[in-house]
């Protein structure tokens, strides 16, 4: 290659170089393989997995199967899967006693939102959340806290493949880009930016705009409005205790709602799906630290994760009352923030 070849390659291209050869070896041959994104799957991780399995059934034929725990609650969230013909299916216990590779998208080893079991080692784990000691031990891993969504990742390396993404999977990473950075205005990268505008020319419009406007459940309308009900506003932060849930995603669905209050630098969601509590934690601050935030919070009582602007955890109730639990975490979070924790909050409404 000569020296002014060079000089024309993007920051992009260098950093990707060679990086789809070494992905593809971390199967050593393997015709197929097991993909698992986080639990309860969102756009970006459904997105990201769609294009994974689609790079490796490209260039080496390897057959991808795509597999959740959980459930895909959110309206807009089944509506996308839908679209996509439906291509996830829900893990059984068999799948992880085989042999099978496997690969982890938008999570990895040890975060606790996912069905790896603790003595799995994967193949393979591509992911946009805070580096975990555990992902050292996989074969090939691609994992960038700075970069808002996990499907940016994957975008690059459809680009450097040399894979023009079909409309149905352009349009999964664009809106996984879409709702991991609200549109490029929380936590975008210039690489989530150069995603975002190489695959929207190449997305289906009209399903875009379906999928953002799919029609939500009469509950969905009794949880906002229990929402707005419990919401307490201490200085710039917004704390709210949902209550029973009917999909463990609407805790973070609430979050971006409240988000969108003036003044708000900090919102923090609660909110009981069947016996766990589940923390969803939104940040406007420069600084982020959304995902340090739930690590504190949440502390040895349950799982948590995320990075600068939004993360979310789950404390398993046993046997605790889930409002008693729920005020409990508000006077950690008050405290973390250096709140008035005897502040009782002005009601939202």
């Amino acid at each position: 290659m000569s020296v002014a070849h060079e000089k024309r390659r993007s920051p992009v291209e260098v950093f990707m170089e060679g990086r789809v050869e070494a992905l593809l070896a971390a199967l050593n041959g393997a015709d197929e393989v097991l993909i698992l994104p986080h639990n309860d799957p969102d756009p970006d991780a459904i997105a990201s997995a769609m294009a994974l399995c689609h790079i490796l059934t490209e260039k080496i034929g390897v057959q991808g199967e795509i597999a959740y725990r959980g459930i895909v609650g959110r309206a807009e969230n089944r509506a996308l899967v839908r679209y996509l013909g439906k291509p996830m299916r829900r893990l059984v216990g068999s799948d992880l006693r085989q042999k099978t590779p496997i690969a982890l998208v938008d999570t990895q080893p040890g975060a606790g939102n996912n069905a790896l079991p603790v003595s799995t080692t994967p193949a393979i784990v591509i992911d946009h959340h805070a580096l975990r000691d555990e992902t050292s031990i996989a074969a090939f891993a691609d994992v960038r806290p700075g970069v808002g969504a996990t499907s940016t990742i994957l975008t690059e390396y459809l680009q450097e493949a040399g894979i023009e993404p079909d409309p149905a999977l352009a349009t999964a990473l664009f809106y996984g880009i879409k709702t991991d950075t609200m549109g490029l205005g929380r936590g975008a990268t210039d690489a989530d930016i150069a995603a975002y505008f190489y695959l929207q020319p190449r997305i289906d419009v009209e399903a875009l705009v379906e999928i953002e406007r799919a029609q939500v459940p009469a509950d969905y309308f009794k949880s906002f409005d229990a929402t707005l009900q419990t919401a307490r506003v201490y200085d710039g932060a917004v704390i709210s205790y949902t209550g029973p849930m009917g999909y463990p995603d609407l805790a973070a669905e609430m979050a971006d709602l409240l988000l969108r209050l003036e003044g708000s630098k900090w919102v923090i969601c609660m909110g009981v799906y069947k016996d766990t509590l589940i923390l969803a934690v939104r940040t406007r601050s420069r600084r982020g630290g959304a995902g340090r935030l739930v690590q504190k919070i949440v502390g040895d009582d349950g799982s948590a994760g995320g990075h600068g602007t939004l993360a979310g955890g789950q404390i398993p109730l046993r046997g605790r009352n889930p409002e008693e639990l729920a005020q409990a975490i508000t006077q950690r979070i008050l405290e973390h923030l250096k709140l008035d924790d005897d502040d009782e909050g002005q009601p939202l409404v």
